[in-house]
């Protein structure tokens, strides 16, 4: 049965994630994570795609983005993963996947979920208990949200600077918002809608999403339904 094609409406953010075969480490090394940061910018650049956050973590990455069209990310993304692994493999003398299958997608809010997304991508090292602080972590790009460096591969998203006039400003107002961490409820939504690759937003944005699409955009329910029994009122 052949995939449906992945969510995607011009303009509209993307929070993508990829993961290795049986969650094995997909790196090394820093030799390994400069060379994917590498191939990722040249990516971006090529295909027209606005990386907005990113971390890359021993098992998986994440990805905030903005793609041009609906083929641009996935042509990128299979370039990406197809050079990493060939190089990846020669160097470590191994053969066979390292990617589980397919990168994950989903649609992201900007009016409701983008900044959430961004915490949670940049927070991920300090969930993990790797870091106490996102810019301890070397690899993400909270580093040039915080302008505290200059980084190639990332393009702030207009929302994000609307959070001030000026990069100081910016970093200020981003550094209180990651200092608060993120709200429960948002992370268990943000897993689960990537995880079903839907739409991560408010029901008038699922809504609007559902209408252009033509398709259902919301979460499935989890686990067999509940069986009636005879005699029971239904809700």
């Amino acid at each position: 049965m052949p995939r449906k094609p992945r969510l995607h409406l011009a303009g509209i953010p993307l929070h993508v994630t990829q993961r290795g075969v049986n969650r094995c480490a997909i790196f090394v090394d820093d030799t390994d994570r400069r060379h994917l940061y590498l191939l990722l910018r040249d990516a971006a650049a090529q295909y027209g795609i606005a990386v907005h956050a990113y971390v890359f973590m021993g098992n998986h990455i994440h990805l905030l983005l903005t793609s041009p069209d609906s083929d641009a990310l996935p042509r990128a993304m299979r370039k990406v993963g197809q050079c990493y692994v060939q190089a990846f493999n020669h160097r470590h003398g191994r053969s066979g996947p390292l990617w589980q299958g397919r990168f994950k997608s989903c649609l992201v809010d900007r009016a409701r979920y983008l900044m959430a997304v961004y915490r949670y991508i940049e927070l991920n090292p300090v969930r993990a208990a790797m870091v106490e602080r996102p810019e301890h972590y070397r690899w993400s790009s909270v580093h040039a949200n915080l302008g505290l460096l200059g980084d190639a591969l990332v393009t702030p998203h207009p929302n994000f600077l609307a959070l001030g006039p000026d990069p100081v400003t910016r970093g200020a107002t981003y550094r209180a918002l990651l200092a608060r961490g993120s709200d429960p409820d948002d992370l268990d939504r943000i897993r689960a809608h990537l995880q079903q690759e839907r739409a991560l937003g408010e029901p008038r944005f699922q809504a609007m999403v559902e209408q252009a699409l033509g398709r259902p955009v919301v979460l499935k329910p989890c686990g067999r339904p509940r069986r009636q029994v005879d005699g029971a009122g239904a809700g």
